[in-house]
């Protein structure tokens, strides 16, 4: 059996830099660089310590030792408390169409679960066509509006789960 082209690990402080890089890259990629996107959020450079707490998850996906990609999971800000939301989840482009970014939503779902939640929302951005058929594989519905208090207000499309 062959071994998978990538490794998906825990967030550790020293991925804070590349993770910051990847998000700073990612996003302007998808027109996603102005003001209500998550590339302004202040977690952004301390990607691992704004993961460290209770109820909370990131992970990154590693090829060949170096990180191109991760994602996470987080208490939906102001929604209920048993919403969480998938958050920063991006891949560059030497990390897409290799199956990373199912097996990162398996983790994520996974971990979420362990933490206690029953429901799973994310946001994201017309545009993002890989990711929101990626999304609806997975088991994701689109729904009409937005849910809890993200910030996040450029995003235009919306996501919800059973877990």
């Amino acid at each position: 059996m062959n071994e998978p082209a990538f490794h998906i690990r825990p967030i550790e402080l020293r991925d804070n830099p590349a993770m910051a890089r990847i998000i700073r890259q990612v996003m302007p990629e998808f027109g996603a660089d102005g003001p209500g996107f998550a590339i302004n959020d202040a977690e952004v450079d301390t990607m691992a310590q704004a993961y460290a707490i209770p109820g909370a998850a990131y992970f990154v996906v590693e090829r060949d030792g170096e990180v191109l990609g991760g994602g996470g999971v987080a208490a939906l800000i102001g929604g209920d408390a048993d919403v969480c939301e998938l958050r920063k989840m991006y891949f560059l482009p030497a990390l897409r169409g290799l199956g990373a970014g199912k097996a990162l939503i398996n983790q994520c779902l996974d971990a979420a679960r362990t933490l206690g939640y029953r429901r799973c929302y994310l946001e994201t951005l017309t545009g993002m066509d890989a990711a929101q058929s990626l999304y609806r594989a997975m088991g994701f519905a689109q729904i009409c509006a937005p849910m809890g208090g993200t910030g996040h207000f450029s995003c235009d499309r919306f996501f919800l789960r059973d877990l």
